[in-house]
């Protein structure tokens, strides 16, 4: 059962991951990024690893895609 779990979130890390790369708009890449960076805390917390799944949680899904959107906003993209 822990392999299948395990399994499930590698492949949903796999398909963010992909989303991510493959989005041309940088607002929507913004979005993106946050998506990727719940299933990272996804991944992190199949894997045990609680502290590192809510240092992602807070930097990659909240921090770095508001910073991206703010500098998009702020060049007038």
């Amino acid at each position: 059962m822990t392999s299948v779990v395990l399994l499930v979130a590698l492949v949903l890390v796999a398909v963010a991951g992909f989303a991510v790369v493959r989005t041309q708009d940088p607002k929507r890449q913004a979005i993106t990024l946050s998506v990727y960076g719940l299933c990272l805390t996804v991944l992190f917390l199949v894997l045990q690893a609680p502290d590192v799944a809510l240092s992602e949680l807070a930097v990659g899904s909240a921090v770095v895609p508001l910073m991206v959107l703010l500098t998009i906003r702020k060049a007038g993209r």
